[in-house]
């Protein structure tokens, strides 16, 4: 897969997930503050297996307004290879929701967590934005991406007397 046909794959994902909530979400706005990706082997090392964990962690929840409240977050990528870590890549950045602020907040404070249907839509809205983000970072990093890439398959279906046979190429 060259870098054009893995930047349309890429785009293909992001709208896909994109899509799926923007109508449901009162998420007002999302803003990166800070990216940092990091490589701990050279290029060409054989790696064998390497494990690939995303994880998004809300880090704080402030009252913005009596309808708002900003949520910052890091997100985090690590790489594994037996028991040794071959990379990382972290965002840090803020969702802006809009709903009873003063209860999310409180809840937050409260209990350290926000309402199961607040904290899902926060989180979906940290997974769809970062982990487009974290792919790009990765391929300038030469790590693997943080998404499974679907195999391809090619199929020749055989010949009808008289016929060439025709080719396709099967995602998934």
């Amino acid at each position: 897969m060259n870098v054009s046909e893995f930047a349309r794959a890429l785009a293909k994902v992001h709208a896909a997930l994109s899509v799926t909530h923007a109508f449901e979400m009162p998420v007002k706005g999302f803003e990166l503050i800070a990216l940092d990706g990091k490589r701990f082997f050279k290029a060409g090392d054989r790696l064998g297996n390497v494990r690939i964990d995303n994880n998004g962690t809300v880090t704080l929840v402030t009252e913005v307004s009596e309808r708002e409240a900003a949520v910052d977050f890091r997100f985090t990528t690590n790489y594994r290879a037996v028991e040794e870590v071959i990379g990382v890549i972290r965002i840090e950045g803020k969702v802006v929701f809009e709903g009873d602020a003063k209860k999310i907040v409180r809840e937050w404070s409260g209990r350290g967590r926000m309402p199961d249907d607040v904290a899902s839509e926060v989180l979906t809205v940290i997974m769809n934005n970062c982990i487009p983000e974290a792919t790009m970072i990765a391929r300038d990093l030469r790590l693997p991406p943080p998404i499974p890439i679907p195999p391809v398959q090619v199929q020749t279906q055989p010949a009808a007397a008289g016929q060439r046979g025709r080719s396709g190429v099967e995602v998934g």
